[in-house]
């Protein structure tokens, strides 16, 4: 039987990881938010980690996922 591939990207983060890096575009849509706000976190280094392969921004998504649990412990804490 086929395996069935999340059509929800944040399903990404819930489940399993993704057997591939994501792009910027896979993080806006997790997020829900502008594919600019991804790029401003970037330059701001105040989103998930990314890096470049040649011209090509990713990310990994095992950092993505050390991400979200880090801001959900500070946003935890700060309650």
């Amino acid at each position: 039987m086929p395996t069935v591939v999340p059509t929800d990207p944040r399903a990404t983060l819930r489940g399993g990881l993704p057997g591939r890096y994501l792009t910027p575009d896979d993080i806006a849509d997790m997020f829900g938010v502008p594919l600019e706000t991804v790029y401003q976190w970037r330059r701001k280094r105040t989103g998930p980690p990314g890096f470049r392969i040649g011209k090509h921004l990713r990310y990994d998504p095992a950092d993505v996922r050390a991400y979200v649990s880090q801001r959900k412990s500070a946003c935890q804490s700060a309650a």
